[in-house]
């Protein structure tokens, strides 16, 4: 699986004018199950999350963990992030999870989020939406299992 988190002061996502997600501060994730992903990906991509320390302590220093400061997440559905660009200028997404397996393993790394006690909203699946975020730092950071 891969993702792309920002460290967000706050976050939202609209589908057609209606707000579908929202949070204050934490991280906002745009998350893409690639063929061949399990729910084995999912879980471990959930938990280096969790505990990647990417907020300030009192020394200023990025020292804490999402579970650490009691942020929220929000978790939004990014099939783009699995593009091949290595040809042409017209991206490929083959190599994303098919749209069946990629909400089942989209709603499951969800749950796993807040399994561990995170305060979870989310986009909509395969819809078409605005994500509105203030990154904070900047922070945005890559993941991918398959690395």
């Amino acid at each position: 699986m891969r993702a792309l988190i920002q460290r967000v002061s706050r976050a939202r996502v609209t589908v057609a004018g209606r707000m579908t997600g929202e949070i204050g501060a934490g991280l906002l994730i745009l998350v893409c199950a690639m063929q061949g992903d399990t729910e084995a990906e999912a879980e471990r991509l959930a938990q280096k999350i969790v505990k990647l320390r990417i907020f300030k302590d009192a020394a200023d220093k990025m020292n804490l963990s999402l579970a650490d400061t009691g942020g929220a997440a929000l978790v939004v559905s990014q099939f783009t992030l699995g593009a091949d660009t290595s040809r042409g200028n017209r991206p490929g997404f083959s190599a994303a999870a098919a749209p069946a397996e990629g909400e089942r393993l989209y709603t499951f790394f969800s749950d796993r989020l807040r399994a561990v006690g995170i305060s979870v909203a989310n986009g909509e699946f395969g819809a078409d939406m605005d994500v509105e975020l203030v990154n904070q730092g900047p922070v945005t950071i890559w993941l991918d299992t398959a690395a």
